[in-house]
């Protein structure tokens, strides 16, 4: 099943919960419809690293004067999306391979989300190629997708402070550093 959004009104990252608690989700909404997968803070944050790279790398190549306008070298203020996600937040799937690739004829961004592939018990359950999986695709102008990056860095930063020695999340009462041999620190 193949939900696309080419382009989409909305494609944003956010979260639900308190830090520590929170879950992550992207979001996309065009004509009506929208999409919520929930996915991991480590796959909001490379997925944005990575879109980010490609324009930056696909900036370095371009080489005409109107080439700024296609893909812009930094997010125009007026693109960043600051609004919570869309209610009612229905999870559809959980995010599991994600692809990202640039169509040069149409000169955007296509992210693919499929979603994660559960009940793999062994070798002998192989999943078969020919399997319907389900999958959203948005396509992205340079500047969403420039702005989806400037928010993801925002939601993904947002959560709880790290520790200075170890780089893990503090909790509120602190934490075992494992840096500090499991002594506390706060």
């Amino acid at each position: 099943m193949e939900h696309r959004f080419d382009p989409p009104d909305r494609f944003v990252a956010g979260t639900v919960g308190e830090p520590g608690q929170r879950t992550f989700f992207i979001q996309a909404r065009a004509q009506g419809r929208l999409v919520s997968i929930a996915l991991e803070k480590q796959q909001v944050q490379l997925l944005a690293e990575r879109i980010e790279a490609m324009l930056d790398d696909l900036l370095q190549t371009l080489t005409g004067a109107s080439d700024e306008q296609i893909v812009p070298a930094l997010t125009p203020e007026d693109s960043v999306d600051r609004e919570p996600l869309d209610t009612p937040i229905e999870e559809e799937f959980r995010a599991g391979t994600m692809t990202l690739a640039w169509d040069d004829d149409a000169q955007r961004v296509i992210v693919e989300v499929f979603a994660i592939e559960e009940d793999v018990a062994g070798p002998e359950d192989l999943v078969d190629p020919e399997t319907e999986r389900e999958v959203v695709v948005v396509v992205l102008p340079p500047t969403a997708a420039r702005a989806f990056c400037e928010r993801a860095k925002v939601v993904v930063s947002a959560g709880r402070p790290s520790c200075d020695f170890c780089g893990n999340p503090l909790d509120p009462d602190g934490h075992l550093c494992p840096r500090m041999n499991g002594f506390r620190r706060r």
